[in-house]
Parts: structure tokens; C-alpha cells; sequence
């Protein structure tokens, strides 16, 4: 059975066919295309995943904590429901070329949640790597974090879905 992380991914994957490379490339205001959106979500998606591997291989425990924000997100499985400010401008972000590119990028971090999908839970739970909000994950923290990361930003191209509508792009 497929875990949510990979549930989401998938999610994803159907989604990209209802746009074309244009939509995905519109920018309006200062925000980001629906592309910049989905190369965000693999970006991080990669990134939270390389922290599955620390964590695993670690050897050292972490005696820190998760903040109060982390335990009731981890708990709770949902990323707050807040707009997050990244420190970079939307244009730091890039473009997609194509959605194949897209596509890529998304069956590859599927690929990687089903290579640790059942390894997570034998990594020691005290071996943790730093989340600058959340505070100190393990490794299956950092595996429930692909799935909650990317359905934050289902809300998000929601909204951009919008802003695609009312600018008459198809």
C-alpha cells in the first residue's frame, strides 16, 4: 500500500496533465508559476530525503526536541496552514523546460520514498537532523515531512490554479 508521501507525489503527477507548458510557466505578480511551484516541492521533496539518509546512517544521537510548532505538525501530520516567506525572491525558483522535466523529477523522488519507505523504521528514532522550524527529525519524521511539505503546497497551486483562470491562460 502506498504511504500519503507517495500518495501526494502521485498527486501531483495526475495534476501535470491538466496544464500546458505555458500555464506552467505564467508568472503574475510576485509569485510563482505553477512549474516554479512543482520544481519547489521535488527540490525540498529531494532535500527532506537526503535527511532520511543522514539520519539512517548516523551514528551519534541527537538528545534535541522537536519545537511546539514540529510536535503538533509531526502529530498531526499537516504543515500549518500559513503562507511561508522563503527568504529568496519567487525568481530564484526556476522555470520548468517541459513538463517532462517535471515528470522526472517527481517519479525519481517517488522512487526514493519506496527505497526508504521500509528502512525508516530501523533507523535508530535518536539519530535526528535539524529542521530550522520544526526542530530536531528522525528519519521517519523527515519521511512524513515529504508528504506534508508537498499537500502544504497543494493549497498554494490552488490559488495559482485561480490567478491561471482569471488571466484567461490555457
Amino acid at each position: 500500500m502506498l504511504n500519503n508521501s507517495s500518495a501526494i507525489i502521485e498527486q501531483y503527477i495526475r495534476d501535470l496533465d491538466g496544464y500546458s507548458i505555458e500555464q506552467l510557466r505564467f508568472n503574475s505578480e510576485d509569485v510563482w508559476s505553477v512549474g516554479q511551484m512543482y520544481i519547489h516541492v521535488i527540490d525540498v521533496a529531494k532535500e527532506y530525503i537526503g535527511h532520511i539518509e543522514t539520519c539512517t546512517k548516523a551514528t551519534n544521537e541527537e538528545p534535541g526536541g522537536k519545537t511546539e510548532v514540529g510536535t503538533k505538525a509531526i502529530a498531526e501530520k499537516e504543515w500549518p496552514n500559513i503562507s511561508v516567506k522563503l527568504e529568496q525572491p519567487p525568481s530564484a525558483t526556476k522555470n520548468p523546460e517541459s513538463k517532462d522535466e517535471i515528470i522526472a523529477g517527481l517519479e525519481q523522488v517517488l522512487e526514493k520514498l519506496a527505497h526508504w519507505e521500509c528502512r525508516v523504521d530501523e533507523a535508530n528514532p535518536e539519530c535526528k537532523v535539524r529542521h530550522g522550524w520544526f526542530g530536531w527529525l528522525n528519519a521517519r519524521d523527515w519521511f512524513e515531512m515529504v508528504g506534508m511539505h508537498s499537500r502544504h503546497h497543494l493549497r498554494q497551486k490552488a490559488k495559482l490554479d485561480k490567478k491561471l483562470a482569471e488571466a484567461g491562460i490555457s
